[in-house]
């Protein structure tokens, strides 16, 4: 899908990739195609190949999805209704039962969730490993592994695995590599281009922007999977509505400004954290002290805007700074234009309880949003104390 596109800088494919001004009508801005069939030229005479069914295909759909291709390199993209949905059509797409994956030890609530609570009672085993830790990342690979499914950086802890050397375990394993690339977004990192097969996103975070549509997609550019991936989702129907992919194809226009914007405003955060006399430890990788600085620095253009932190003084300190805050919206969710904070252990991955992805109790995410800086550094130092 991409290649019409790829010699093209990244904010230049944003704006025009897959988003020609309309032939009809000259009309500068993809038509949201509020419709759920199509008139056909005779039995089975269907215009433009899939548009038969908004179900199979929307051309808003078909718009975003050329555009999603076109920013991660990827010759094919498929958007669904969310990021579980697009997790959840990826996994049966590749797995079944017996098969085995490897999944790291900082992952999102919501993906443990489904693969710990749901796969397993369809017979997929996992093993969840320190992805940063490549000899414990071999020590996990069974004969039956089909899958390593990594977060770089991860949720909530940022913690930062080598793709390519991941890439390079996988498929001597004759595994696949998938990398959740939400956090990262395409503008700060592309992993099919360190050696990952498949790239997921949850495109109501950063791609959207505005905290105003849920949305996920798949990227790759294996042609096989891309079909079954299509089949699959028309059989189950996780797709999106045309304005939810109209809100993130007007979303990805301005992705490139905002990553820029988030990144600033994040390190101006983590550096002031990291000087506080309350704050036990900062997670960012864009801090020389974290212990993944120097292979993020390697494979993304920027660190981003998610931070999280531990408070020395235990839970309930914690949670009275989440209470405390006025421009951090107390909120679950991320990388909207607004910043937010929440308490991941009791909200977004209140899931691993118990389990060895359980978070600290004392710890604290922060998603930096767009406003001014030093407002945002002086909202959160005052609820610190």
């Amino acid at each position: 899908m991409a290649d019409d596109y790829s010699l093209l800088g990244f904010e230049t494919r944003a704006i025009h990739a897959g988003q020609t001004p309309d032939p009809r009508t000259g009309a500068v801005i993809v038509p949201i195609y509020q419709t759920s069939t199509y008139a056909q030229d005779g039995v089975g005479g269907t215009r433009e190949g899939d548009y038969e069914y908004s179900r199979t295909a929307n051309p808003t759909r078909t718009a975003l999805e050329v555009a999603l291709a076109a920013l991660e390199g990827a010759r094919h993209g498929l958007a669904y209704a969310s990021g579980m949905a697009a997790s959840d059509v990826l996994l049966r797409a590749t797995l079944r039962p017996g098969d085995h994956l490897v999944l790291g030890n900082d992952a999102y609530g919501g993906t443990f969730r489904l693969i710990d609570k749901v796969l397993s009672l369809w017979g997929v085993e996992h093993t969840v490993a320190d992805l940063g830790n490549i000899d414990e990342v071999r020590a996990a690979i069974r004969p039956e592994t089909k899958l390593i499914w990594c977060e770089s950086p991860t949720n909530p802890m940022l913690g930062i695995a080598d793709i390519a050397a991941l890439a390079e375990v996988a498929h001597g394993a004759g595994a696949r590599l998938v990398v959740d690339n939400t956090f990262a977004t395409p503008y700060l990192q592309n992993p099919l281009s360190l050696g990952a097969d498949v790239v997921l996103h949850s495109t109501t975070k950063y791609l959207g922007g505005h905290s105003d549509v849920v949305g996920g997609a798949i990227l790759t550019n294996e042609d096989e999977l891309r079909e079954q991936l299509f089949y699959l989702r028309n059989a189950a129907g996780a797709v999106p509505g045309p304005f939810d992919a109209w809100l993130t194809l007007r979303g990805i226009k301005t992705l490139a400004l905002r990553m820029e914007r988030h990144s600033d405003n994040a390190e101006l955060i983590a550096r002031m954290l990291l000087k506080h006399p309350k704050v036990e430890r900062v997670y960012y990788p864009g801090l020389p002290e974290h212990p993944g600085h120097e292979v993020a620095s390697k494979q993304m253009r920027r660190f981003g805007g998610m931070i999280s932190f531990t408070h020395i003084d235990g839970e309930q300190a914690a949670l009275d700074v989440a209470s405390k805050t006025k421009l951090f919206i107390l909120a679950e969710s991320l990388g909207g234009i607004e910043s937010l904070i929440e308490h991941p252990g009791k909200m977004t991955h209140a899931s691993t309880a118990g389990s060895t992805l359980e978070v600290p109790d004392n710890l604290l995410r922060l998603s930096v949003g767009i406003e001014d800086g030093s407002d945002l550094v002086d909202d959160l130092a005052k609820a610190l104390g």
